[in-house]
């Protein structure tokens, strides 16, 4: 008869057993083994065991070097590792963490041998990212004893553990292992089992989005990538970080997130079958999205779809004098960002007093660079004295591009771009800055559609080093080499994408940030825990509600309501509790509360 279990584990774990000593498993070791845990490393492959202790003895070599710890120090962390081969050296760990492939097969035949090794107050956690924890628990002889502890990729480093509890675990078991990532300089996040947890739940949604929109050819990996990264200011594109994580991997968590979801955002795109199948993993096969120098190197390698940068634009137009529609933030932004690259710049707003403002809001922007020492007070004025205020689009007859940066409003804009159609000279180009309307309906608005483009600066655009190129069906291509000369010239990065709604960054952007408002409207988690899983387990600079307080709920939700019109999948619908707030006037810091309350300026 089995020893019933009341609390597990109301003293310290102190003795830990890691099971699966891959990368994963043998960062996990180092981490306890660092903060003077016993480690108990179990892997049936005597080879994996020895790369376990090498990783462990390169680490601490380099933090001996980097003066972090002294060789003492070393020489204990590494006697407090010790590996096996078999099962049974797990006999008296306090708790025992599974790291082995993500298969319910090969888990539950470990848990199944622990439950006959262990002690009964022994706690067992899965590492599992994607299975269900409830499933190996009920399988287990002791399921309150069963938990999650989801690490993050590398160990070592990632700050979050997420916590993961099903409705059969003891809350003993919960505190023990929540104390033991404090210990362990982590930061725990509890969470209910569902597959992807709230990390891993929100970010592969956005990844097999990006999957797909590489594999409809909408845009090039090396340009999804580079929007996310700096239109979100995210550590790696989502292409990058699917070969790092691995392709298999990735469709075997969005596998069981569909099998519980229904949602066809999660279904996995058919490129990572395709990947999968082939064998093309990602770097640790040494080719998946992108080719690397060999297996499990980080090297890219130019392969037939690296973009060859060494053509020339092909009929680029000449720009030297450049004109600017509008007199909010973002259209002194773009002023601004031409200026200083040296263009001559008419900023045209409804009048002159307006025109002025927007000129002296930049000259405040640029005395802010001189303060900081980005600019000298001589490059101010030269900047400032190629600006000329105007009060009416009349001064664009002799610009050679014009950007449109109005208000967001698709009546406004195609008035404004007739009324361009008739001011501005044969052969200049005509640049819209929207970041969700549709760029042919401003072309159609004039009588040389094939001169219209869309150029989608980021907020605030001196500091944002992306610029969305976005051309019709109808845009010539000289306007697109002409375009893309420009933003470079202006010190911008630019992406191509075609004629969508969302362009590349909100399309991927905007479904992640509804999707994190639905798991606080159906209580999965909470807003600061969903806010921390990102910042600390995505690399996100901002967590979702941080973001979508700053964007403004009402702007978020008419992009969602766009990508909903155009997309027709149901996942894309707006949550309606961002649709409540917004009805209730919580727009987000602009009106001193949105997911959050915020102290009046």
């Amino acid at each position: 008869m089995d020893t019933p279990v009341d609390t597990p584990h109301e003293s310290p774990l102190s003795t830990i057993a890691v099971v699966g000593l891959g990368t994963m498993g043998a960062g996990i070791a180092e981490v306890l083994a660092r903060a003077g845990r016993e480690v108990v490393g179990i892997d049936i492959s005597e080879a994996a065991t020895r790369r376990a202790v090498a990783s462990l003895e390169a680490a601490t070599a380099r933090s001996v070097e980097r003066g972090r710890i002294t060789e003492r120090e070393r020489g204990d962390v590494l006697a407090r590792f010790r590996t096996f081969t078999d099962l049974h050296a797990a006999a008296d760990a306090d708790l025992v963490i599974e790291v082995v492939p993500e298969s319910y097969e090969a888990k539950q035949q470990v848990f199944h041998a622990l439950d006959a090794i262990v002690r009964p107050g022994t706690v067992l956690a899965t590492g599992t990212n994607a299975l269900s924890v409830t499933r190996l628990a009920a399988d287990s002889r002791h399921p309150e004893r069963v938990l999650g502890l989801h690490f993050f990729n590398p160990a070592p480093a990632m700050k979050l553990v997420e916590v993961v509890s099903s409705v059969l675990t003891a809350p003993g078991a919960v505190a023990a292992v929540t104390s033991l990532a404090i210990d362990l300089g982590k930061e725990p996040v509890a969470v209910g089992d569902r597959p992807g947890f709230v990390a891993d739940g929100l970010l592969f949604g956005y990844l097999n989005q990006a999957a797909a929109m590489y594999e409809s050819r909408y845009a090039s990996r090396e340009d999804i990538d580079a929007a996310m990264k700096l239109g979100c200011g995210l550590p790696m594109g989502p292409l990058a970080l699917l070969d790092l994580i691995g392709v298999d991997t990735a469709r075997t968590v969005l596998e069981a997130m569909y099998s519980e979801s229904h949602d066809r955002l999660h279904a996995p795109a058919p490129i990572l079958k395709q990947l999968s199948e082939a064998g093309l993993s990602g770097r640790k096969s040494g080719r998946g999205f992108y080719t690397y120098e060999a297996p499990g190197s980080a090297v890219v390698m130019p392969d037939a779809l690296t973009p060859r940068t060494a053509e020339l634009a092909v009929g680029a137009r000449e720009v030297a004098s450049v004109g600017v529609a509008g007199s909010g933030t973002m259209a002194s932004g773009i002023a601004e960002v031409f200026a200083k690259a040296g263009y001559a710049v008419v900023l045209a707003a409804r009048s002159a007093e307006k025109a002025d403002t927007a000129k002296a809001r930049i000259a405040k922007s640029l005395a802010r660079s001189v303060d900081k020492g980005r600019m000298t007070a001589e490059a101010r004025e030269a900047a400032l004295e190629r600006i000329t205020p105007a009060g009416s689009l009349d001064a664009f007859a002799e610009v050679d591009l014009a950007v449109e940066a109005v208000a967001e409003d698709l009546e406004v804009k195609q008035a404004l771009f007739a009324a361009l159609d008739k001011v501005c000279k044969p052969g200049a180009v005509l640049a819209t800055t929207t970041s969700s309307l549709p760029v042919i309906a401003c072309a159609r608005a004039t009588s040389r559609p094939q001169d219209v483009i869309g150029m989608h600066f980021f907020n605030p655009a001196p500091a944002m080093k992306l610029v969305e190129v976005v051309r019709t069906v109808l845009t010539a291509d000289d306007v697109h080499a002409t375009v893309r000369e420009v933003t470079a010239k202006v010190r911008k990065h630019p992406v191509d994408c075609g004629d969508r709604a969302g362009f590349i960054v909100n399309a991927l952007l905007f479904p992640y940030l509804n999707n994190a408002v639905k798991m606080v409207q159906e209580h999965y988690a909470s807003l600061d825990d969903i806010d921390a899983a990102m910042r600390l387990g995505g690399g996100y600079p901002m967590g979702p509600f941080e973001l979508l307080d700053v964007v403004g709920l009402d702007v978020s939700l008419a992009i969602e309501r766009v990508l909903h019109r155009e997309f027709r999948d149901p996942g894309l619908a707006p949550a309606p509790l961002l649709e409540h707030l917004v009805a209730a006037g919580c727009l987000g810091r602009k009106t001193g509360r949105g997911f959050r309350e915020y102290a009046r300026r």
